[in-house]
This record gives C-alpha cells, sequence and structure tokens, in this order.
C-alpha cells in the first residue's frame, strides 16, 4: 500500500541536541514459532527507483535523510526503502504514541508499542488461520515483512536521542500534522554549539 505522488510545501527549523531517553518494548510473544519468520533472511524490496545494476557509479550521498509518519510502517518505510535503494543515507521514524495498524474494524485497531519488532507483529497477527488470512487480504502482514527486512523495529521520533537527529539533513514528514509534531518536538530540544539548520518537508500523501 504505497503512498501516492503527493503534493508538497516546505519550511526551515533549526536543529538543536538536547538528551532523550529512547524507549523501546515488545509485543506479546507469538503463540505458535510456526507463524514467525528469519528477518535477516528476507530481502529488501524494490521499489521504484529499483535497485541499480552492479556496473552503475554511485557517489556517496552527502546528506543524511528522516522519513516520518505516524507508525513508522507505511509511508516512512516506503521512502525510506527508496531513498536506500538510491543510495542515500537515511533513518525512519513515527511520532504517534504508539504503532496504530487496521485491525478488523475501526473501532478494533492493532496496537503495538513503539520498539516492538516487526517480526513479533507479524507473528501477534498470524497467530491463527483467520488472523493471517485476514492481514494478508489487508496488506498489514506486507507492510511487517518490508519493516523487518529494513531494520529491526519502529523508531518513535520523540524518544530518539538529539544526537541521532542532529545528523540528519532533511526531514520529510508525510502529512501535515506530522510535519507539526515534528517541528514542535525540535523547537523543545535545547540548542547547543552544534547548532545547525535542518530543513523539513511537509509532503500531504493520501493512501
Amino acid at each position: 500500500m504505497p503512498a501516492k505522488p503527493p503534493q508538497h510545501r516546505h519550511g526551515h527549523q533549526s536543529r538543536s541536541s538536547h538528551h532523550h531517553t529512547s524507549s523501546s518494548s515488545s509485543a506479546a510473544s507469538p503463540s505458535s514459532s510456526s507463524n514467525q519468520f528469519i528477518a535477516s533472511d528476507l530481502h529488501r524490496p524494490s521499489t521504484p527507483p529499483t535497485m541499480p545494476p552492479p556496473s552503475a557509479r554511485r557517489h556517496p550521498s552527502k546528506l543524511s535523510f528522516g522519513t516520518v509518519c505516524s507508525s513508522n510502517i507505511n509511508r516512512s518505510m516506503e521512502a525510506h526503502v527508496v531513498l536506500s535503494n538510491a543510495g542515500m543515507r537515511v533513518e525512519s521514524y513515527g511520532t504517534g504514541t504508539q504503532v496504530r495498524l487496521p485491525g478488523k474494524s475501526s473501532m478494533e485497531p492493532r496496537i503495538f508499542k513503539f520498539g516492538t519488532p516487526y517480526s513479533e507483529m507479524y507473528a501477534s497477527m498470524s497467530a491463527t488461520p483467520e488472523d493471517e488470512a485476514f492481514f494478508v487480504h489487508n496488506g498489514v502482514l506486507q507492510l511487517c515483512k518490508r519493516g523487518s527486512s529494513v531494520k529491526l523495529a519502529p523508531q518513535r521520533w520523540q524518544d530518539t536521542p538529539s544526537k541521532a537527529i542532529q545528523t540528519h539533513d532533511v526531514v520529510i514528514a508525510f502529512e501535515e500534522r506530522i510535519y507539526d509534531a515534528v517541528v514542535e518536538d525540535l523547537q523543545t530540544r535545547e540548542p547547543t554549539e552544534d547548532f545547525k539548520a535542518i530543513h523539513v518537508i511537509c509532503l500531504d500523501t493520501k493512501v
């Protein structure tokens, strides 16, 4: 379920440095080991632009990108894959309080804590044949597989230490409310002598 090409606007925000403790938790252990998959065996998805041929010359990226959506599993992860496949330095994040995934009804979303490995989410949502069939049909299990092929678990932007945030030159937020959350968080971080500019871009996307 990749995001459609968006319209965009951009803004500028200042980078600051302040130590924040990163939090991570894990979801409940899966009930059946047969539903697990080995993340290290997954291949990185090849989305446009596709992986260049071995003969292609690639100059190392001088810029570092951050991609941000709500739960760090759909839009920001798609952008993470595309930019990474193009040879860019990139990390992805979410700004929500929890990772929320579509459930069997709008009143029953599947909720996980940030830091829960994508592989554990996959196992939790494929614990029974009925669950597996449903979450394959709505595309959520495919999102978990893609995430697991790229990194261990969703990361929350607000819980990421400033030392890591300040490595980014450009941050792309995939919705206006995500943009506002990123800018608000940057404004609350205390500036230091290492203060430099960071470009925050809002790409309004529809899924």
